[in-house]
């Protein structure tokens, strides 16, 4: 029996797009020993190869990597698991998750860290950890950054909360500028949003709920980028922007150059608030859906290179968690079988941004964000993940096949363009329609 290192993999005949090496034509792509071998023009390779995948008709590009995952695991597995959090994200295209730390207990210590990636947690993707930056994610005493990043975690986070002190979140910048580590942050002021549920406006208003004013992000972005220019190389990343204030901080950061970057999430380009309707939880999520304003800056800002990633937010719940008053109930929503649908036909189809750009958005910009060398791209010798997908592939997602546990989203019935149709990890399809 052929030993599986030395598998090969000849992908035939498909459109590669690939932003980090500036390629957009059709090319085949040769994997062996969990690497790109070669990839060159239609029907140029010479010699076999154990597989071969007829990709014709379809792009072919780097695997895709969500920054931005709630996989659950230690404390929560009634929600999700590692291995049902990381088929669900192979059945929507990404090759690599970045899971958060605000699990139970609190990914706090390299010990734990080592656990989120034995094999025994039977991820089908690549899962790369984000630890907290603060013990317990109280906001209080930093964790061991550099014991941490030695264990395997890309990048350190409270999220779910912010780092609200200015001398922790300035010292944490610090501690990461001299390790080269990303710090990400959930910009939300919780002294302004306290029992608020919704985006402050109209709609709250009507329904009567208390409403986040966008000064509670906009406010702690901006106090970010002006910590991050005081030390130099250090890397802040925030998480799930979603207003124009926001992003204003975002570009003044970038125009400094400081190493400011951002993420935004597919319900935030989709949704608005007026979207919320007889109070349905599964339009509930942190940050909250703005205004279409607010949407139209992020719209701006995914095609002109502003924003450097998108990142889904996967936020699975249990049933019990959302059929309860909206005030209630529990932030989030579930995102990765629905985030390349979502972009193509809401990015692409409705407002023209080009595939090119979607493609590095879910590939080159993440990749960029923490540093993940190797992934992003097709180069010869990086890393044989691969997201195959069919731009015009017309379906619609029904919650209940979910490959997640849990079925906590808005999107359910919608009819999207735009799928991943196999999904390469090492070299190895662990995902593939039909």
């Amino acid at each position: 029996m052929r030993n599986k290192e030395n598998h090969s993999l000849l992908i035939k005949g498909g459109q590669l797009i690939d932003p980090t090496a500036r390629i957009n034509a059709p090319m085949d792509v040769l994997l062996r020993d969990r690497r790109v071998a070669e990839i060159a023009p239609t029907n140029k390779i010479r010699g076999g190869a154990d597989e071969k995948f007829d990709a014709r008709g379809l792009i072919v590009a780097p695997g895709f990597i969500d920054l931005h995952v709630h996989l659950r695991e230690p404390g929560q597995s009634y929600k999700e698991s590692i291995a049902t959090g990381t088929a669900a994200a192979a059945t929507g295209g990404f090759t690599s998750v970045c899971c958060m730390p605000n699990t139970h207990p609190v990914v706090d210590s390299p010990d734990w860290v080592t656990w989120l990636q034995a094999p025994e947690r039977g991820a089908v993707v690549n899962v790369f950890p984000i630890a907290a930056a603060t013990k317990a994610s109280k906001g209080a005493t930093l964790t061991d950054f550099r014991a941490l990043q030695h264990a395997g975690a890309v990048a350190v986070t409270d999220d779910g909360k912010p780092i609200l002190g200015d001398a922790v979140m300035r010292e944490a910048l610090r501690l990461a500028a001299e390790l080269n580590f990303p710090v990400i942050q959930h910009a939300e002021d919780t002294r302004m949003t306290e029992h608020c549920s919704m985006n402050d406006g109209p709609t709250a208003f009507r329904l009567g709920l208390r409403g986040m004013k966008a000064e509670a992000e906009a406010s702690i972005v901006e106090r970010d980028v002006l910590l991050a220019q005081q030390f130099t190389g250090a890397r802040l990343h925030v998480a799930h922007l979603s207003t124009a204030e926001a992003l204003k901080a975002v570009r003044r950061g970038k125009r400094s150059k400081a190493r400011v970057t951002c993420e935004v999430t597919p319900h935030h380009f989709t949704l608005v608030d007026s979207d919320i309707r007889d109070y349905d939880t599964n339009f509930k999520m942190n940050p909250p859906l703005r205004s279409a304003s607010d949407r139209e800056a992020l719209l701006v800002a995914l095609a002109d290179g502003t924003v450097d990633a998108i990142a889904t937010d996967h936020a699975p719940h249990a049933s019990h968690e959302k059929l309860v008053e909206f005030e209630r109930a529990a932030f989030g929503i579930t995102g990765l079988e629905t985030a390349l649908g979502l972009a193509i036909t809401r990015l692409h189809r409705e407002h023209k941004i080009p595939l090119t750009r979607i493609v590095e958005l879910f590939t080159a910009g993440p990749a960029r964000v923490i540093d993940l060398r190797g992934r992003g791209t097709l180069a010869r010798g990086s890393h044989a993940d691969v997201t195959i997908l069919d731009p015009k592939k017309r379906w619609t997602f029904e919650a209940a096949k979910s490959r997640s546990k849990s079925r906590n989203t808005p999107f359910d019935g919608w009819q999207l363009t735009g799928k991943a149709v196999a999904t390469i990890v090492g070299g190895r399809v662990v995902y593939r329609t039909g």
